[in-house]
């Protein structure tokens, strides 16, 4: 099965995806929203490793509960997949998520790139670990410590 997956941005790379299962993932991943994260059981085996900078969840449950408080404070949230590898029940996926967070960045958006290595079983992700500079993301975007994390990458870079 071959699926050119088009994602939600204005320039959309076409993803040549044989694997129903990372089909499914890329294209769910796309429309996930708090409306809809139903969805995630859709994708994830019961038994599934989550892991991302922050978190290691295992199971189903632990992960529902995460993503739910993800999207909590998460006033939109967008990925783009940008790349894909992928080899029978294995594929690692470069993406690019730009969110907005009400705490975060006076509320604006926020571009973040990473990727995610992703394994299947049962035609489903049975492990999801995501690779993600939490600087990038989080730290710099917090009032006083986004400014100090600002300026010691400055400082080591001028070294």
């Amino acid at each position: 099965m071959t699926n050119d997956i088009k994602t939600g941005f204005d320039s959309e790379p076409s993803l040549n995806i044989h694997s129903e299962w990372l089909a499914n993932f890329v294209d769910v991943y796309q429309q996930l929203s708090t409306n809809n994260l139903h969805l995630l059981r859709t994708i994830y085996h019961n038994n599934i490793n989550f892991k991302d900078p922050m978190h290691e969840l295992h199971g189903f449950s632990e992960l529902s509960k995460y993503f739910g408080g993800l999207y909590q404070n998460v006033s939109s949230c967008q990925f783009r997949i940008n790349h894909v590898i992928e080899k029978q029940t294995e594929a690692a996926i470069y993406w690019q998520m730009v969110y907005q967070h009400k705490h975060l960045n006076s509320g604006k958006k926020i571009t973040v790139s990473g990727s995610s290595q992703l394994k299947s079983f049962d035609n489903k992700v049975i492990y999801h670990r995501d690779y993600i500079d939490l600087g990038e993301m989080l730290y710099q975007r917090l009032p006083v410590i986004g400014r100090l994390i600002t300026w010691i990458k400055n400082r080591a870079a001028n070294a």
